[in-house]
């Protein structure tokens, strides 16, 4: 049975902690990886240079809204395949085990289903621009 009182607190708390580790990682790609480099990296997967480009705006922007609390749902629904692809053609290669060298698949899909939920569950209270309205 959900807790209505605090299912809230839960969903707030994971799009807050989900938002920063988003903006967190398109931050490095922007500031560290830098967006040479990023797409770079993705032009030695195979991938066009440029969806290195559009994943560091999606991972900086999306991060930044999930924090905020904007439009929750379709940012979390728009996240995962960015996720999915991250899982795919970044660490495909390396295993299951995220302490498998580079990095594994299970990381990124875990997030992917962290963010599908999200989207069911809803933006959480305190989101400047709600997906829904409320009642």
């Amino acid at each position: 049975m959900t807790d209505l009182k605090t299912a809230p607190l839960g969903i707030l708390a994971l799009r807050v902690t989900t938002g920063a580790l988003f903006l967190f990682h398109g931050l490095v790609k922007l500031f560290v990886f830098t967006p040479a480099g990023t797409a770079g990296y993705f032009e030695s997967l195979g991938l066009p240079g440029a969806l290195g480009l559009l994943t560091m705006l999606a991972e900086i922007g999306g991060g930044l809204a999930l924090i905020l609390g904007i439009k929750v749902r379709l940012v979390s629904l728009a996240l995962v395949p960015v996720l999915l692809g991250a899982a795919i053609f970044g660490h495909g290669g390396f295993g299951f085990n995220w302490s498998n060298p580079n990095g594994g698949w299970e990381y990124p899909v875990m997030w992917a289903i962290v963010q599908a939920s999200i989207a069911a569950m809803g933006d959480g209270p305190y989101a400047l621009v709600p997906t829904t309205r409320r009642a």
